[in-house]
């Protein structure tokens, strides 16, 4: 690998704090009730919002899947290592929080290239005394970065969940997310997870386009690029799919408690290593 290249010279990686154009943790952050926004941020979620008015309902039974998910792998599947490319703003059900209040030794490496993303994180998020939550800048498109980086808080020697919410659509096709995907993937152990949640491009697929153009309009750097049912499950990639497979997030594994909207506009899924 090529030495880092400079802040403000790779696709998506504002050279500083740019609060004058809209970013997507932050437009996220405006759709999940949070404070940590911007007016050109929240211009472009109610842009957006007028395009598709279920997406406000759509990004929180995402964020409930993240819950749920990392119940699942820590309670179930014995997960105790996370590596969250993406991690996004604060929010409530942080995925060491839900990991941690399982299994206090958990430790979680949060990912993302956002300045504002870890400035807060490094200020809000702690860890459990017996576990470690450490926040790593790194872009997904550097794989062997966040690979290197990471190993100083998890054992890659033993299973980890890779965490991939919400954040290859920003990876067009020319930059092939599927081998970014196979590349930390083919790092992580057997018995590691891959979980992924993606926008749909063929549910509501009219509203959703519009909604991808008002937004992608308004930012600096990486697009959105929406992908189909077949395209999300082919990011698995040979791994194994844990039931009930590639779904709309509000059906994998809802609780009696789960809300389920009649649709959500993405798709997820999470697949074994073996």
């Amino acid at each position: 690998m090529t030495d880092r290249p400079p802040r403000g010279t790779h696709p998506g990686k504002p050279s500083r704090i740019d609060t004058s154009t809209a970013h997507s943790a932050r437009i996220y952050n405006y759709w999940l009730g949070g404070k940590d926004n911007f007016p050109a941020d929240r211009e472009a979620a109610e842009a957006a919002m007028a395009a598709n008015p279920g997406i406000v309902a759509d990004v929180r039974a995402n964020r409930a899947f993240l819950a749920r998910v990392v119940r699942y792998l820590v309670a179930e599947a014995g997960v105790r290592q996370f590596l969250d490319i993406g991690t996004g703003l604060p929010t409530a059900d942080n995925t060491h929080e839900v990991a941690q209040a399982v299994a206090p030794e958990s430790r979680i490496v949060y990912v993302d290239n956002d300045p504002i993303v870890l400035t807060h994180a490094r200020a809000l998020l702690s860890s459990t005394p017996e576990g470690a939550a450490a926040f790593l800048d790194a872009d997904l498109r550097e794989p062997e970065l966040i690979l290197k980086s990471a190993a100083r808080t998890l054992d890659l020697g033993q299973p980890v969940a890779l965490m991939l919410l919400i954040i290859l659509h920003l990876i067009p096709d020319a930059e092939h997310p599927a081998r970014i995907v196979a590349r930390l993937m083919s790092a992580l152990p057997a018995g590691s997870y891959l979980v992924i949640s993606h926008p749909a491009r063929d549910v509501q697929p009219a509203a959703m386009a519009e909604m991808t153009r008002r937004v992608n309009e308004r930012m600096r750097g990486a697009m959105a690029t929406l992908r189909t049912r077949d395209e999300v499950a082919s990011l698995f990639g040979g791994l194994k799919m844990i039931e009930p497979g590639v779904v709309q997030p509000q059906q994998w594994r809802p609780g009696p408690a789960t809300e389920t909207p009649a649709e959500v506009t993405a798709w997820c899924g999470v697949a074994l290593k073996s």
